[in-house]
């Protein structure tokens, strides 16, 4: 009998010649990691863009990362791919932690062909998310990719739709967050507005459907990449993009922050943090609210920062849509998800963006177990032709519906004003919020005071001719009005809200009404929804 061993329980490294088997795979492997060489990774260095293996490097926790599939090639026969031998097509993928948690990643390698999606290059991506979806871990994609793989035809638009059914098949189940540095053409866009989260870069993330050069051939425009669909369009007009890094290194901290409120998938919750808070601080600071004109301009920020956990506040869409204010912060050390009114951008009024952006966050909070709270200080929704033909109607119908839909804890305070739809579709009572609460100051109704009274006594105000008298009666009837029918007891009196609250008690209120709601919903027995792009 042949002895393998000469002392099973010794494990050092011998000193005999390798086997030519073992030679042949570490010099194979060796090719493989060189990627296309350090000529061309040098190319994309001199761009200010880092190498698809370093961006793993620097996003996952240190020497966390597992790659699988390195060695596929492409099948392709024509125009040379398959004589080239490239090692991974063009992709890496694999899984590592992040904060300790595991999360599937791919990145795209641009130094080989262009990062071009061919084939082999989508199954891998494909291969990577049904793991995911399977262990019911984060997927996290690194985009840098010219588009579709010309050379292999129509099988490269194929892999696109795979890619395409993946994503929609794990929405809702396991958060996906797309990266993007470099292009991101034609098919491939559409990948990442299926995912939760778009993180861009400035001056290297660029996406788009039709190029430059298509765009002036079609309509006569010229544009530059930037301005085409570069960070800040994206980020200020299309909201396509959720963040805005300054560098790469920059963006993949906001990643790992992005995953740190976030579960793992559907049937877990938000993890939690021990935090030096305490729940009961009283926030004295929120009292200025109660003194102030409705129709003041103030940035929400303020409120969210004094009820957070110290006074961190993680805004998601910052640049879009400003009237809506998003994001997470932790309360008692439990993840929240907060939407605002903002009044410092046209007076907190909810517009066909502002409706889209919260509605869409609205539906990630639920599919995901997360909290709703809700900061109303509203006085509607926008008014105009531009609007209206805009589709406001659908728009807001979407918030309307998200809201209603939710099944997490709801809880929504009332700050200074809410008025007409807007009021309803803010996270109200008959929309099933679970704690209602507003300030002495709220005001709740159909419309502003003074434009009711204009309305409500438009006959006995032009009989007035004196314009200082006339003034004199409209603040009378309006403070009448308000008193009346705008008052925050008024919406106690009929249930439409919970309680008036001290403002300085909002932050120990809202902690104890979590408390309360912690049990609200078992999330293994949640019915899951995709998080559709709205």
């Amino acid at each position: 009998m042949i002895e393998l061993f000469d002392n099973p329980r010794e494990d050092k490294k011998s000193d005999r010649p390798a086997p030519k088997s073992l030679v042949k795979f570490r010099q194979i492997y060796q090719d493989a990691m060189a990627g296309a060489g350090e000529e061309k990774n040098n190319a994309q260095k001199a761009k200010g863009k880092f190498t698809a293996r370093e961006r793993i490097s620097y996003l996952l926790d240190q020497d966390s990362f597992f790659e699988i599939k390195s060695l596929v090639e492409s099948n392709c026969h024509d125009f040379g791919v398959a004589d080239k031998h490239i090692k991974g097509d063009g992709v890496i993928t694999g899984f590592g932690r992040i904060n300790g948690r595991p999360v599937a990643i791919f990145a795209q390698d641009f130094p080989q062909l262009g990062g071009s999606l061919g084939l082999a290059h989508a199954r891998k991506i494909a291969d990577i998310m049904d793991k995911a979806l399977e262990a019911k871990i984060p997927v996290i994609g690194l985009l840098d990719s010219g588009g579709a793989r010309i050379q292999e035809g129509v099988e490269s638009l194929n892999g696109y739709g795979e890619i395409f059914y993946r994503n929609v098949k794990a929405s809702g189940k396991i958060p996906q967050i797309s990266v993007i540095l470099g292009p991101c053409a034609g098919g491939a866009a559409y990948s990442p507005a299926l995912t939760d989260f778009i993180f861009m870069v400035e001056g290297i993330s660029h996406m788009f459907i039709t190029g430059p050069g298509a765009v002036k051939a079609a309509t006569g425009e010229e544009v530059d990449f930037d301005t085409l669909g570069g960070s800040r369009p994206h980020s200020e007009k299309s909201g396509v993009c959720h963040f805005v890094a300054k560098s790469e290194q920059d963006c993949f901290r906001q990643v790992r922050a992005l995953l740190s409120f976030l579960p793992q998938n559907n049937e877990e919750k938000a993890p939690s943090e021990t935090t030096s808070d305490i729940a009961d601080r009283p926030v004295h600071v929120l009292e200025r609210v109660c003194e102030m004109d409705p129709k003041k301009a103030f940035r929400v920020h303020h409120i969210i920062w004094r009820l957070a956990d110290d006074y961190g506040f993680f805004e998601i869409h910052q640049n879009f849509a400003k009237n809506v204010v998003t994001g997470f912060i932790r309360m008692g050390g439990e993840v929240v998800g907060v939407i605002a009114n903002n009044p410092d951008c046209l007076g907190g009024a909810l517009d066909s963006d502002a409706s889209d952006k919260a509605a869409r966050f609205i539906r990630f909070l639920n599919a995901f177990n997360i909290p709703i709270l809700t900061l109303v200080d509203t006085g509607g929704y926008l008014p105009g032709v531009q609007q209206e033909h805009g589709g406001i109607i659908r728009h807001g119908a979407k918030l309307l519906y998200a809201y209603a839909e939710a099944s997490v804890p709801k809880i929504t305070l009332v700050l200074r004003k809410a008025y007409g739809g807007a009021y309803i579709a803010m996270g109200s009572k008959f929309l099933r919020g679970d704690f209602n609460f507003a300030f002495p100051s709220a005001e709740i109704a159909v419309m502003g005071p003074r434009g009711a009274v204009e309305i409500l006594y438009s006959r006995d105000l032009k009989k007035e001719t004196d314009a200082q008298k006339q003034e004199e009666m409209k603040q009378k009837l309006t403070q009448q009005y308000s008193d009346k029918f705008a008052s925050p007891y008024q919406a106690a009196c009929n249930g439409s809200i919970d309680e008036i609250i001290e403002p300085a008690e909002a932050r120990s209120k809202i902690i104890n009404a979590l408390r309360i709601l912690k049990s609200k919903r078992d999330p293994k027995k949640h019915t899951n929804t995709g998080n559709i792009p709205l």
